[in-house]
């Protein structure tokens, strides 16, 4: 491992898998992890509250500054968790940040478990097929920092080594392998998938 500290991003749609990855990352890599959704809840880092969604309105002025006193105190590397993580991290702060991408069935099997309303279903399922993640973090931090992990069908062990194989370079950095759209396209199954929604 360097010897400089890092600081990591583990980003994706909702339902793929951030927060149980980031953990068992953090403690394989002896590094903070910082969990974006507990920590405005903890430090009420919010604007207001979106009833139409059901969810918080996150505030990411006061989550940026102080992610930034967080990374800056961390003698060690810190992961940091969440879909908007890219929104709230410099990129000149940033060593490296991951997309975990999930297949979108299995995506919506998990949401449905999960409780997901219609809505946020909706959204979550057509984010994750248009590749807006990706998207958002190769626009954010360019493509040499930024490397997409399909964890389809996989445990979270299993994504967490894939992980630091890449940390390590053992593992290429991989971009624009994953193609969910495509895929559906090709299957035929692109507007029953989302009339289905």
């Amino acid at each position: 491992m360097e010897k400089f500290k890092r600081t990591i991003l583990i980003t994706g749609t909702p339902g793929v898998g951030k927060t149980a990855v980031s953990r068992l990352l953090a403690s394989e890599m002896k590094a903070r992890h910082v969990n974006l959704g507990e920590l405005v809840k903890l430090e009420n880092l919010i604007t207001g509250v979106d009833k139409a969604r059901g969810t918080l309105i996150v505030d990411t002025s006061r989550v940026s500054r102080r992610l930034k006193k967080i990374i800056e105190d961390s003698k060690q590397d810190v992961i940091v968790d969440g879909h908007y993580a890219v929104d709230v991290v410099p990129a000149k702060d940033v060593f490296m940040v991951i997309v975990l991408r999930r297949n979108p069935d299995e995506l919506k099997r998990l949401m449905e478990d999960r409780g997901f309303g219609e809505e946020k279903l909706r959204e979550n399922l057509a984010a994750e097929i248009l590749d807006v993640c990706l998207y958002d973090a190769v626009e954010a931090f360019g493509l040499d920092k930024v490397c997409e992990i399909d964890v389809s069908g996989k445990e979270v062990k299993e994504v967490v080594d894939e992980v630091i194989s890449v940390l390590e370079g053992k593992s290429k950095c991989m971009v624009g392998v994953i193609d969910w759209l495509g895929k559906l396209d090709k299957e035929g199954r692109l507007r029953n998938f989302f009339e289905a929604i």
